[in-house]
């Protein structure tokens, strides 16, 4: 039986969120009967293309979705549509921007399209503008509306739409994240930092995330305890520039030597097992993969009001508002590392309904019904 070709649309096949988690997904569903193949609009190998080929998918590159690059990047998805007819379903994992390729695919007769709310947005820019524009155009070119929470899909698609909103879940292999004490104590050895207390952070570089501030906290957190470390885990835009900010500004407040840049890891399930505590003080997220995989490790977390609070899944996450100083976010977080033991949240997070297991059977589930709709 041929199976059925389903075309993810993103950005890059990077180690971000939303490729974390679709990568979750791909892992653990039946590919003998749902194929993933993903169409990106960046030029370059990205991180992930080397195991998508392994699971045996295919990676196809358009041009770059800037303003410039509307046209071309339509006519270069019409020509694709026309080459590949074996597509029936399109999962865009692009925002608002899927309005562009779905309008596409609509015409060329695709008939289920899928647009995936990540994020919301933070405050007004002149990007805001042409945003809310795909946005409203957006219903006209989608036939299901997915968000990985309640906040993202109000941005997407407005709260009166909730009702329309399929929310598919950030979920984690959890087993492979389970609290693991031998892990935690090798991979401490190995890193260095046996006997201290670690603060840890899995990102990408990116504005969004607050590093500065990040590091602003952790200051405030080594002043008043000397016996703590942070380890930053993610990688930088193409150029790195906010990345190689972030390391001037550690060696600008003498923290270099308690500051470890892990950089782009595939064994992050394996380091967030070092962590005494997770911090996040992101100014915006969807629902957070990294903090489903915090929590599947069993550790307590400290994030921002920012921060979608339905990404609580075991009771241990704290909220700090921004606009509240360090000091505060430095007590919290010190509290937590010294007062919280870690413990097996396997079950909750099962329960909670964030396994991947479930979740790829629910989704082979849904793809299979709709087409046969």
């Amino acid at each position: 039986m041929e199976p059925i070709h389903v075309l993810v649309l993103d950005t890059v096949m990077d180690r971000g969120g939303a490729e974390a988690m679709i990568m979750n997904y791909m892992r653990k569903i039946d590919r003998e009967v749902i194929k993933f193949d993903f169409l990106t609009n960046r030029d370059y190998r990205a991180a992930y293309e080397d195991e998508i080929e392994r699971l045996g998918g295919k990676v196809y590159h358009m041009c770059p979705m800037y303003p410039g690059k509307f046209r071309q990047y339509k006519k270069e998805v019409r020509e694709f549509l026309t080459e590949h007819p074996e597509y029936k379903i399109i999962h865009s994992n692009l925002e608002e921007r899927s309005y562009l390729p779905l309008k596409v695919a609509k015409k060329m007769g695709v008939p289920v399209r899928i647009s995936h709310s990540h994020n919301r947005p933070l405050g007004i820019n002149p990007k805001l503008i042409v945003r809310y524009y795909f946005r409203f155009m957006l219903k006209y070119y989608n036939t299901h509306k997915f968000a990985c929470g309640v906040e993202a899909g109000d941005w997407l698609y407005g709260r009166k739409n909730r009702n329309e909103v399929i929310v598919m879940k950030n979920a984690v292999d959890a087993m492979q994240y389970r609290y693991n004490k031998q892990i935690q104590d090798s991979m401490r050895e190995e890193l260095g930092i046996q006997g201290k207390k670690v603060i840890g952070h899995v990102g990408r570089f990116f504005p969004q995330k607050n590093h500065g501030f990040l590091i602003d906290i952790f200051k405030a957190v080594h002043d008043k305890d000397s016996n703590t470390v942070l380890l930053l885990v993610g990688g930088g835009g193409a150029d790195d520039a906010l990345k190689n900010q972030i390391r001037d500004k550690v060696e600008s407040l003498g923290l270099t030597d308690c500051v470890q840049f892990l950089g782009v890891r595939e064994d992050v399930d394996k380091v967030v097992q070092t962590f005494d505590v997770f911090l996040l003080p992101s100014l915006f997220e969807g629902l957070p993969v990294t903090m489903v995989e915090a929590q599947a490790a069993g550790l307590p977390c400290v994030i921002s009001d920012k921060v979608p609070i339905q990404c609580d899944i075991t009771g241990n996450v704290d909220v700090v508002a921004l606009e509240d100083s360090v000091d505060k976010w430095a007590d919290v977080t010190l509290d937590r590392a010294y007062h919280f033991e870690k413990y097996d949240t396997y079950q909750q997070i099962v329960e909670a309904g964030f396994d991947i297991k479930a979740q790829a059977e629910w989704l082979e589930a849904f793809y299979k019904e709709v087409l046969e709709t």
